[in-house]
């Protein structure tokens, strides 16, 4: 009874009434009746109370908990030692060495979150089971440890080695599925990452059940993160796309502990609230598991809802400090607010007040959750789940240093050690032993057995899938012969490329389109109609363009992933189909294509994951190039993505500046990729400047030249005294081989012209033959491939490329001649293309400039040229470089 009720008589027959519907006809005729006094109130203009939260307690009522079968004590019992194998492994690490570090607190507050999941619901990948994928949370990995150790996955060796990997028999700190291919599927400890993946996880599992290539509504996606680990813009971004699409393969476990690194996560608020909101405002099904089973006699006796009201009241703050201090504290500060409250737990010691659990840490309270989620239709489901950080190891338990504790004290070990029945006397205490039941004790057998009676062991990852063949090269041999009088660009080759690699019966099927929006600027609207855009739904609608060629084509069965304005959630759904050949056991192969400017620098920590997660496939950035990009300006223009991209160590990437260039990458990276295995991806940059496609020239070696890096694209007939090598990449190829006509023509300088497809490729080159021949004394040195390749070429070395100074920089020390480099440092500017290439000194006359200043430089010629050259070519030496240059 509330303090404004004008009639308290008349408010109790309301709620009797409902009551009894309750009873009576069920809850759906219950919503049924609450949702037309809703329709009625808001047609006579009556504004509804504002509730998109309910109540802070278990959204699940007693009365509808599902029971859990298994064997409490046992359960108990098996998830106490793998606590303490966890908190021994982090302990011994440091011991050894106190920088190495690792977490105790994360997996301590969420042992029960995962136990029964271990138990009752994680499936394996079986015959008949495409298996469960798992999202673990990464600063809980030493609790996965643990488990893997006492079911004998991992010794105890390992464990001695975590955080210890460069002898090869450590674990890793987090999970990396690069560092142990056989054991992590995902990497999820650079936070925010983990709920958007799983995110579009699940929806990819929805499209490859379409497109027939997996069973339908088996599989489910998990995904664990923290309550601090929601404030990641990445953790909630998409979480509307879930309840949107309905993905009810989905279930989000968020262990709130109500803390963060440095303090609570809403120490004024509450964080469980907050997140029932915007989860259940996005269309997810919502079950909060605050209070455990202690709680409810307490909650039974509420009948003034005077215990409810203080549950409300009280915000995560006090809560975390109840948790830091004693049962007496809890009586004084939470129930000594009223005489009521008091009278409640008047018949409770202060040890049984503070033995109250909170449902996390509950297994019947977890079990009941979910078992609610994975039966779940028609919605994504969430789990908040309030725990205690820290919970069990003593001193640190919800502390705000609790995130940082590599240790704990004797006494707090005693402590663990007892309240969790840990069978190690006090003189091994020091020692930290670790514990395995013995083959054949009753925990050994109930503990593989339940992961039997699910199929088998997780987390587990499977490295390699059947081969998938690539057709041959000359299958794209309209594009290898050039364009003839036609202007095209390298996108609209690319467009051809795919287009023609979608039609092959083997890999065709198994082409994943991305596009963020953007597929009609890169000229992939012609897909529309051939391909099909996926949706769970089908097509609802009349599209607009409906008599015209291209039209808009939506299908459940549609095979492009046209995702909207989120380069984020395009590159997870591309993570998620480049490791399909290893979470499904079906090799995709996806080509994300977006603006350059918004691809590595947008989403670098989820490319920096796709590395880590083996992830095949093509990103293509369009529109590249500093110069290229000429109208958009500073936010557009892409003068670094290749840098960027050479961070990535299994990152491919290259510039080409012809259409031919262009599809040997392709085919040779989907060969390597899809028939050879190789855990690589590519990033290939494409321009929307028109120009004509040349065919692709005769030679054994062209092929291998263009992958490796570089190859010679036309030389002097007669060198002069006066030569020089000109490299060029990308649309600057083209200012390059201006740059050589003019020189010739008014200078008498002869040139070389090299195209240079990656420079980022001949510095993988250059640094694996240094280190070989630094490693080999004595033996004659190798070359590397730009040494071979300018072996016996006379003349200073010119590069000019649309990125910055530094990408073809990066090879200087392998160059065996003056080196001279171009490129287009500082901000991107809006003007025509011809004049930003002289702005950023990359045009024909700045490479030709340069040319005859090395010349000058080596003697060859007289410094006058210079003079010359500068009234022809129209430089203005007075020039003063803007400071974002």
């Amino acid at each position: 009874m509330t303090q404004d009720d004008l009639d308290p008589l008349e408010t109790q027959e309301w709620l009797d009434a409902l009551e009894s519907v309750l009873d009576n006809e069920g809850e759906d005729r219950a919503h049924y009746l609450m949702t037309r006094l809703g329709e009625l109130a808001s047609r006579s203009g009556t504004p509804l109370p504002y509730a998109i939260t309910t109540p802070y307690r278990n959204t699940i009522p007693v009365t509808h908990e599902a029971r859990m079968p298994g064997d409490l004590f046992m359960e108990r019992r098996i998830r106490s030692l793998v606590r303490w194998n966890a908190l021994a492994m982090v302990m011994r690490t440091n011991l050894q060495d106190p920088d190495l570090g690792g977490h105790i607190s994360t997996f301590a507050s969420s042992a029960t979150l995962y136990d029964i999941g271990f138990n009752y619901f994680f499936k394996a990948a079986t015959e008949e089971h495409g298996g469960d994928l798992v999202y673990f949370q990464g600063h809980a990995s030493p609790g996965v440890y643990a488990r893997a150790y006492m079911e004998g996955r991992i010794s105890e060796e390992q464990l001695d080695n975590f955080r210890q990997e460069v002898s090869g028999e450590g674990l890793s700190s987090y999970p990396h599925p690069w560092l142990m291919p056989d054991f992590w599927q995902f990497p999820t400890v650079s936070m925010g990452l983990g709920p958007i993946q799983a995110i579009y996880q699940a929806r990819f599992m929805k499209y490859l059940e379409h497109r027939g290539f997996i069973e339908p509504g088996k599989q489910k996606v998990w995904c664990f993160l923290g309550d601090g680990e929601t404030d990641e813009p990445e953790s909630l971004g998409a979480i509307s796309l879930a309840g949107r699409e309905k993905l009810d393969n989905l279930i989000f476990v968020v262990n709130c502990n109500l803390q963060r690194l440095d303090g609570p996560v809403r120490g004024n608020g509450k964080i469980i609230q907050e997140l029932e909101g915007g989860f259940k405002g996005s269309g997810w099904n919502v079950i909060k598991v605050i209070w455990g089973r202690l709680w409810d006699p307490l909650l039974a006796k509420d009948d003034n809802g005077l215990l409810q009201q203080r549950m409300e009241e009280v915000v995560d703050g006090d809560y975390q400090n109840y948790k830091a201090n004693s049962g007496a504290y809890v009586r004084e500060h939470f129930f000594g607010t009223r005489p009521e409250l008091q009278e409640m737990v008047a018949d409770l010691t202060d040890a049984e007040i503070w033995k109250l659990n909170r449902g996390g840490h509950d297994p019947y309270k977890v079990y009941a959750a979910y078992h609610e989620a994975v039966n779940h239709t028609g919605q994504p489901s969430v789990i908040l789940a309030k725990t205690i950080k820290g919970y069990g190891t003593g001193a640190g338990e919800a502390q705000n240093t609790a995130h940082n504790t590599k240790k704990v004290d004797v006494e707090s070990l005693k402590k663990f050690r007892d309240r969790f029945n840990i069978p190690v006397n006090d003189e091994d205490l020091d020692k930290l032993p670790f514990y395995k039941p013995e083959e054949g004790s009753a925990e050994y057998k109930y503990l593989h057995s339940r992961r039997e009676a699910l199929g088998g062991y997780m987390p587990k990852r499977r490295k390699e899938s059947f081969r998938v063949p690539v057709p041959p090269l000359e299958t794209l041999k309209s594009i290898l012969d050039g364009s003839g009088d036609r202007e095209i660009s390298t996108t609209m080759a690319f467009v051809r490329i795919l287009s023609q690699l979608v039609k092959d019966k083997e890999l065709g099927s198994r082409i994943v389109p991305i596009v963020p929006d953007e597929a009609r600027t890169f000229g992939m609207e012609g897909m529309f109609r051939q391909l099909g855009i996926y949706s769970s739904v089908g097509q609802l609608y009349e599209p607009v363009d409906k008599n015209q060629v291209m039209f808009y084509r939506e299908d459940k069965k549609g095979q492009i992933l046209e995702e909207g304005i989120t380069e984020a959630g395009a590159m997870s759904s591309w993570i998620a189909a480049g490791t399909a050949y290893s979470t499904h056991n079906q090799p995709m192969l996806p080509f994300y294509i977006f603006y350059s400017m918004f691809g590595f620098q947008r989403i670098g920590d989820l490319a920096w994951a796709a590395g880590d997660s083996r992830t095949k496939g093509f990103l293509i950035g369009g529109t590249a190039g500093r110069t290229t990009l000429n109208g958009e300006g500073l936010q557009h223009q892409d003068g670094h993505s290749h840098i960027l991209a050479s961070t990535v160590p299994n990152c491919r990437s290259y510039d080409p500046a012809y259409a031919y260039e262009l599809a040997v990458i392709i085919q040779e990276g989907a060969r390597r990729m899809m028939e050879e295995q190789e855990n690589v991806f590519y990033y290939l940059t494409v321009m929307n400047e028109s120009y004509k496609q040349p065919p692709m020239p005769a030679g054994e070696k062209i092929r291998e030249c263009i992958m490796r890096g570089m190859y010679l694209l036309s030389e002097s007939e007669k060198p002069a005294d006066k030569h020089v090598q000109l490299m060029g990449s990308g649309t600057i190829l083209r200012e390059v081989r201006e740059a050589a006509r003019m020189l010739e023509e008014r200078f008498g300088v002869t040139s070389d012209i090299w195209s240079v497809t990656s420079f980022n490729e001949l510095r993988r080159d250059g640094l694996a033959v240094e280190r070989l021949n630094r490693l080999r004394p004595g033996a004659e040195p190798k070359k590397t491939f730009v040494e071979e390749l300018l072996d016996g070429r006379t003349g200073p070395v010119i590069a000019a490329t649309d990125y910055m100074k530094l990408y073809a920089d990066q090879i200087r020390q392998w160059v065996p001649a003056t080196y001279k480099v171009l490129g287009t440092d500082g901000f991107g500017r809006s003007d025509s293309r011809r004049k930003l290439r002289h702005f950023f000194e990359v045009d024909r006359c700045w490479v030709a400039y340069t040319a005859l200043a090395a010349l000058v430089e080596q003697g060859r010629l007289e410094a006058t040229v210079l003079t010359e050259a500068i009234q022809a070519f129209g430089i203005d030496p007075d020039k003063t470089i803007p400071t974002d240059c």
